[in-house]
């Protein structure tokens, strides 16, 4: 099974303004992959550099969102499930960036890593730092990479413990119309 740990940080409440994206490729359990960068949010107003410590001086001159897809896309192939902590920000990210480039958002589900940690461990309080705290992984936390990193690593936990992570995806989005 291959299972993709997807982390955004994001610049400000609009869920497009993701700044920066690590990218982590769970592949029978084991990590095998990572991607990381940063993103040009379609704004230059920043809210959130005091948790994340990114500034638009530093993303000023990188790619945007839709520059990178091809990028993303052939990292996420073949994934049978994208996984985050707290899947419903992520995902909800990932298809607001999806939708101001003009672009489909990935159709793999999302597990729902704070789920995992509930239903298997009964980990409370379930911030990614209490869960990794529980596990043992080193987190440099509102670092994209390291938390998706942190992700993957909670996800191969569970699936080393025989649990079915499918069981913890966010339902899918409804489509209105």
């Amino acid at each position: 099974m291959i299972i993709v740990a997807v982390d955004f940080e994001t610049a400000d409440y609009g869920r497009d303004s993701a700044c920066a994206l690590g990218l982590v490729r769970l592949e029978d359990g084991a990590v095998r992959d990572s991607l990381y960068f940063l993103i040009r949010p379609p704004r230059e107003d920043f809210r959130f550099s005091y948790l994340h410590g990114i500034t638009w001086q530093q993303v000023r001159d990188e790619a945007t969102f839709s520059e990178r897809w091809a990028e993303i896309a052939e990292f996420i192939a073949g994934a049978e499930f994208l996984a985050a902590h707290n899947a419903g920000f992520d995902r909800s990210v990932m298809s607001s960036c999806c939708a101001e480039a003009g672009l489909a958002p990935p159709a793999q589900p999302f597990i729902c890593t704070v789920r995992l940690a509930r239903g298997i461990w009964d980990i409370r309080p379930t911030k990614l730092s209490d869960v990794c705290a529980y596990h043992h992984i080193e987190l440099d936390h509102h670092h994209a990479l390291s938390d998706a990193n942190a992700c993957a690593e909670i996800v191969a936990a569970g699936i080393a413990e025989g649990a079915d992570v499918a069981d913890y995806a966010l339902a899918p989005k409804k489509v209105l119309g």
